[in-house]
């Protein structure tokens, strides 16, 4: 198969942000985030459903910077969109409203629809990257999509638009929150199947990944810390033997490529070291693992990456939060977050 390639977006280029699951408060946090920083609307489209964000400008629009809605054809078209209009592109078919908080293959499909257009956008050169609110696994599964989440569903876009294999494309999730930066070797499995992926190939590539991402953003000599996977990094070979035997010689083949990688750490204190300085970013063996502690720390103000994407992806390190839906009480800090990190790095990518 001819491979295509990824035409890179001008920095003058929109970021993206999806719609997410429209029975969750993706609608509401994008319309908060756009209307507390007036100035990320000549920089940001909003790919959804017309209706939905007109809905959700009219009920949560912030006071003075209640939000019009620009309806857009193409991304192009935002440099004529009048000042303080948010700009929309329908990006799915939604019809009728869905029910606020509650899991349905409607909503889901809408919602992946909206992912697909934007990652399509963004691999096309037409957005310069792509900030994704939350979406629900359950409604993306009762949609029939195959793909887990975003990171697995932008995985199979990007490489069926590249012309390979999805094994040819690996990806990593980031998480990061003010003081610390997590990647993971595994994501959306069984603890189990987490377990069976911790083997020297897979953890020396998410370093691999790691470093590179770090290189791209500015970071001269990023400081890698690889967690170890059990109690005290193994103790030697006496609480388990996957650190000394399968993750010490990833870390000893990262440094031969001249990588600044250590490790195995114990993990119950990496990632306290990691906050206090010590490293850029920690490894670690799998999603609970690098996820309590960057939840615990930031979860107003996280941020979710996807390392090794042909584009920038980040988005809110939160769900749909169902249970708060049309409440009007969802924060947007995070979204914001997203949005801050998405433009920085697309600036240095």
């Amino acid at each position: 198969m001819k491979q295509s390639t990824i035409r890179h977006a001008a920095r003058s280029s929109p970021i993206v942000l999806t719609m997410g699951d429209p029975a969750g408060i993706g609608p509401e946090i994008i319309v908060k985030a756009l209307s507390e920083r007036p100035a990320l609307l000549s920089q940001t489209v909003v790919a959804g459903d017309v209706e939905t964000l007109r809905r959700a400008a009219r009920q949560w629009g912030a006071g003075s910077n209640r939000l019009m809605l620009a309806e857009l054809a193409e991304l192009a078209d935002l440099a004529a969109v009048p000042p303080g209009c948010m700009a929309v592109v329908q990006a799915c078919k939604l019809g009728e409203p869905v029910a606020v908080g509650r899991i349905s293959a409607h909503a889901g499909r809408a919602a992946a629809d909206c992912i697909e257009w934007a990652a399509m956008a963004a691999l096309e050169g037409r957005a310069r990257a792509v900030v994704t609110a939350p979406i629900h696994k359950e409604a993306l599964a009762a949609a029939g999509v195959e793909h887990p989440g975003h990171t697995e569903l932008l995985q199979a876009l990007s490489a069926a638009h590249l012309g390979v294999a999805v094994a040819r494309l690996p990806v990593r999730m980031m998480l990061s929150c003010p003081g610390l930066s997590t990647v993971l070797v595994s994501i959306h499995v069984s603890l189990r199947q987490a377990l069976d992926a911790v083997t020297t190939e897979q953890v020396l590539q998410t370093i691999r990944i790691t470093h590179a991402h770090f290189l791209r953003i500015g970071v001269a000599t990023p400081r890698i810390a690889v967690a170890g996977l059990n109690p005290h990094a193994g103790e030697g070979g006496l609480f388990g033997v996957e650190d000394r035997d399968v993750i010490a010689p990833a870390i000893e083949r990262a440094r031969q490529e001249g990588v600044d990688a250590s490790g195995p750490h114990a993990p119950d204190t990496v990632f306290m070291r990691a906050r206090q300085g010590t490293f850029d970013v920690v490894v670690a063996m799998y999603h609970d693992q690098g996820l309590i502690p960057v939840k615990l720390l930031g979860l107003d103000h996280g941020v979710n990456t996807t390392l090794g994407l042909p584009f920038v992806r980040t988005s809110p390190d939160h769900g749909t939060a169902f249970d708060i839906a049309g409440a009007g009480r969802a924060s947007p800090g995070s979204l914001l977050a997203a949005i801050d990190a998405a433009l920085a790095a697309s600036l240095t990518s």
